[in-house]
């Protein structure tokens, strides 16, 4: 007798959407089931979303509400971009360290470039001012938020005005911005408070002047104000004094030839 032939079930896998809040897309996965692809990472360029800056970003897939979300756990800037804004006749500055923030240990690598060539002392000085800015920076804000601000541009904005007052800068861009490990609960940097800024003396000054200029400014509107009140009620005596002068009725003339014949009739 034959033996039996037992049949094996082969289930198809599906396509699965996942959604980037970052880049406010969507994805398909190939899976059986949401547990399935839970901790799958995905390599996205986003050139396109940025208008032309080169940048690939790593995002990793987690489960909220059962749903799959995909949030970034890298961004890197690519070499050929940074190649293509290097001149002649200029200097880059450089760094790589760690730093916590309010959910995990990140590798931050910032890259400046300035307007002209530098000496090693200024090269220097804006190296650690970058890296004090940033650990400062950074310590109060979630991955969310600092992900979020380097891909709409404000967070390389924000450090480039700062690093003007040293010296001005043709580039300011972070290389790459990496999460290594989640921080425990007392490694959490605490958020300092901002310190009240208190009214300075110059300030002061400017305000007492303000106000000096207000007054003149108001006593000059009264004075116009009444010069035209004056005129006015001269122009109207004026006027009424001129029609009082006038007199009321005048004797019609009589013409030439009406005297004419008037005399030949005497």
């Amino acid at each position: 007798m034959a033996g039996k032939q037992t049949k094996v079930i082969i289930k198809r896998k599906k396509f699965i959407e996942v959604d980037i809040p970052v880049i406010k897309s969507k994805v398909e996965l190939i899976g059986n089931s949401n547990e399935e692809i839970h901790g799958r990472t995905i390599k996205l360029d986003l050139t396109r979303q940025l208008k032309g800056k080169s940048v690939e970003a790593t995002v990793k897939v987690e489960l909220e509400n059962n749903k799959p979300v995909a949030n970034p756990i890298k961004i890197k800037l690519m070499p050929y971009f940074i190649r293509r804004m290097i001149r002649k006749r200029i200097s880059y500055v450089e760094d790589s360290f760690e730093t916590p923030s309010q959910n995990s240990m990140i590798s931050v690598k910032p890259f400046l470039i300035t307007r002209k060539r530098v000496s090693k002392a200024v090269r220097k000085t804006i190296r650690n001012k970058c890296k004090n800015w940033l650990q400062d920076y950074i310590a109060e804000k979630t991955d969310k938020e600092l992900f979020n601000e380097i891909l709409m541009n404000k967070f390389q904005k924000t450090l480039s005005l700062y690093l003007k007052k040293t010296y001005p800068l043709s580039l300011c861009e972070i290389r790459m911005f990496d999460i290594r490990r989640k921080l425990n609960p007392e490694e959490i940097p605490k958020i300092k408070p901002k310190p009240v800024e208190k009214k300075k003396e110059d300030e002061e000054v400017i305000d007492q002047f303000a106000e000096i200029e207000e007054e003149r400014i108001r006593k000059a509107e009264k004075e116009i104000k009444e010069t035209q009140e004056t005129a006015s009620k001269l122009e109207k005596a004026n006027s009424d004094a001129s029609e009082e002068s006038e007199p009321t009725s005048k004797k019609p003339r009589k013409s030439r030839k009406k005297k004419e014949s008037e005399e030949k009739t005497e």
